[in-house]
């Protein structure tokens, strides 16, 4: 609040100087008796330096903001030198051709950038013109002028080229991590459809055994229609949900599924062949307060490793899946007693993320990932640790 109320403060104190200086811009212009001039090149001055940016019509571009006064004021120097008319000038107009020469470095387009910042540059350095003709009469009075005015032409200059330097720089960042947010939900994506697409390719295969096996027994398929129709609703929902994130709409969840209740219901819903169990043990100090970037990431482990078990052990009929906190990590296990071989076509297998981007999630939390087989030689495990305190 105190920073705004400053910025406020030093505002208004930047406008009311300009204002007050453009006041004494028209008592000297009056005094000369040529107040007309002076008075419209300060109106159109100040309505490209003051108007407000929120109100601010398309068509005034910041070109046309810069140019259209600078060739005014250039015009009126030119046309005091061409009449032979001695014409004082004042701090507000100088003031107000500086604030444009600093919009024109900082906010034109490129290609517009050299054009509108010189003609401001030059109309700024021109108006002692008006007054001292020859520059180098009455002991070189309007060259100093030139001189000092070729000095704020350049500190003002180089201010906006910082700032305009700084702004491309954050622009450059904010695409650029915009960019690789935007990778790692297509990640998200494929995660997500991938494991419920090959529990809908089991399941069909499951149905079709069924089928040529005991084809006067429709209502056994009843379950395992469910369990495809189920995994087909839940890749629909999650590539809606993830797209919806990447076309960045206001009505999009922001944040896709992926946490630690996420992992119950997906041990719940797990369709695999039959005979497959899966069991999840959750320590109680497992809560659901933990940071939601390491909840994310127990999650895809969770996920990747049940694909996988449906990939590439089919037999295994026993998948336990742990959760527990190990001196301040969260421990999340993943373990089956296959032995390998599922009959899934060539095309099922791999071709992803998978273990690959696994790992890259997890070592960006500073935690672990091992995966292999068991020690009694069959059977597999995903072990994953992810440090708290870190988080």
């Amino acid at each position: 609040m105190r920073s705004a109320w400053l910025r406020g403060s030093a505002r208004g104190a930047a406008v009311g100087a300009l204002l007050a200086a453009c006041v004494l811009d028209l008592v000297i212009a009056a005094e000369d008796g040529e107040p007309w001039g002076p008075a419209v090149i300060l109106a159109v001055g100040l309505v490209a330096v003051l108007w407000p940016a929120s109100r601010r019509p398309a068509w005034l571009t910041p070109q046309l903001r810069t140019a259209v006064p600078a060739l005014l004021s250039a015009l009126y120097t030119v046309a005091t030198l061409v009449l032979d008319r001695e014409s004082s000038f004042g701090p507000g107009e100088l003031a107000v051709l500086l604030c444009l020469l600093f919009v024109a470095v900082r906010h034109c387009p490129p290609n517009r950038l050299l054009v509108c910042a010189a003609l401001d540059a030059l109309a700024f350095l021109a108006t002692p013109c008006r007054q001292f003709w020859p520059l180098w009469d009455q002991a070189g009075a309007g060259l100093a002028y030139v001189v000092v005015g070729l000095v704020f032409v350049l500190l003002v200059g180089s201010l906006a080229a910082y700032l305009r330097s700084l702004d491309y720089r954050r622009t450059v960042a904010v695409d650029d991590t915009r960019r690789e947010e935007r990778l790692a939900i297509a990640a998200d994506l494929h995660d997500f459809v991938a494991h419920h697409v090959t529990g809908i390719l089991v399941q069909t295969q499951v149905a079709r055994m069924m089928t040529t096996a005991a084809p006067e027994g429709p209502e056994r398929l009843d379950p395992v229609l469910a369990g495809i129709e189920r995994a087909a609703t839940e890749a629909l929902a999650s590539m809606r949900r993830t797209v919806g994130v990447l076309r960045d709409t206001p009505e999009a969840d922001r944040r896709p599924v992926g946490d630690l209740a996420g992992v119950t219901n997906l041990v719940e819903n797990f369709t695999g062949r039959p005979g497959q169990a899966v069991v999840l043990h959750r320590s109680p100090a497992v809560g659901d307060d933990l940071p939601h970037e390491v909840q994310a990431a127990a999650f895809r482990v969770v996920q990747e490793a049940l694909t996988n078990v449906r990939r590439h052990a089919a037999d295994a009929r026993a998948v336990t899946v742990r959760l527990d906190l190990d001196r301040g990590r969260l421990d999340v296990s993943v373990v089956d007693d296959g032995h390998g071989g599922a009959p899934l076509p060539a095309e099922a297998h791999g071709g992803g993320f998978g273990l690959v981007g696994l790992r890259e999630r997890v070592t960006a939390l500073g935690g672990d990932l091992n995966t292999g087989p068991l020690p009694s030689g069959h059977g597999w495990q995903v072990h994953a640790l992810f440090p708290l305190a870190r988080a």
